[in-house]
């Protein structure tokens, strides 16, 4: 283990982290839908300590009109975290951290979606991080994906999304703050679980071609788990719209 992690005991004798969980096994997964009656779609994560909000607007015009593409839709992004959704209050203009992980949630989503269907048109996801505790990409892909099938959006598979982690030699599964800040690698990994196709593939830090291969086979299995809770609080809102029940 790198004296890093040993700083802060990431990992005890009996190889359990400093939340108690075992290397392979997730923080608690929480899903809510239509969650915001004004937007097209909405869902609502809680990732262990993490809460985060997305919701979709679209497919709608094109503002400004110039930006709209004749053969398919414009699909634009934003990740915030929210001035009090860390220990220190953060700014509330965009940072560049929050930038490139606009442009890394896009990019994980855009091959889900049937974009082809909505030429000259925009769908627009909104993530606001409310409370953040390491891995908020991840758990932001997750939201955003469940609030697009929420808006109807037509999408080849719904993306879910974990990061591995590495302490020392060992890798783990989702990381929590600790873990991100003192860490010795991180590798967040967004797929379509029905297609087998990866989406995104980070890493920061040293991964050996076999510790990749690992942690593939490791975030296949929870991101299978992943898409299992995102269908099951899709029905269980469309079941409730069917009953006649105000959801929201």
């Amino acid at each position: 283990m790198s004296r890093k992690a040993q700083a802060v005991k990431l990992l005890d004798e009996q190889g359990r982290r400093v939340d108690g969980r075992l290397p392979d096994e997730m923080r608690p997964l929480k899903i809510e839908v239509g969650k915001l009656k004004n937007a097209d779609g909405s869902a609502y994560v809680e990732l262990g300590n993490n809460k985060v909000i997305a919701a979709v607007y679209g497919p709608r015009e094109v503002v400004p009109r110039h930006e709209a593409l004749p053969d398919r839709a414009l699909l634009r992004c934003r990740y915030s975290m929210l001035p009090f959704s860390v220990a220190e209050r953060k700014s509330p203009q965009p940072t560049r951290r929050e930038i490139e992980i606009s442009k890394v949630v896009r990019e994980a989503l855009a091959p889900a979606i049937f974009l082809e269907e909505y030429p000259r048109t925009a769908i627009d996801v909104y993530i606001h991080v409310i409370e953040a505790d390491g891995g908020t990409r991840t758990a932001s892909i997750i939201a955003a994906a469940t609030a697009l099938a929420d808006a109807g959006v037509a999408m080849r598979d719904l993306v879910a999304a974990v990061a591995i982690g590495k302490i020392g030699e060992v890798l783990v599964v989702d990381i929590n703050g600790l873990e991100d800040q003192y860490g010795d690698g991180d590798m967040p990994i967004a797929m379509m679980p029905q297609l087998g196709e990866v989406t995104l593939l980070q890493a920061d830090g040293v991964f050996k071609p076999e510790e990749i291969k690992r942690a593939l086979e490791m975030a296949s299995k929870h991101i299978r788990y992943i898409h299992s809770v995102q269908v099951r609080a899709l029905k269980e809102t469309y079941a409730k719209v069917e009953e006649g029940e105000v959801v929201g």
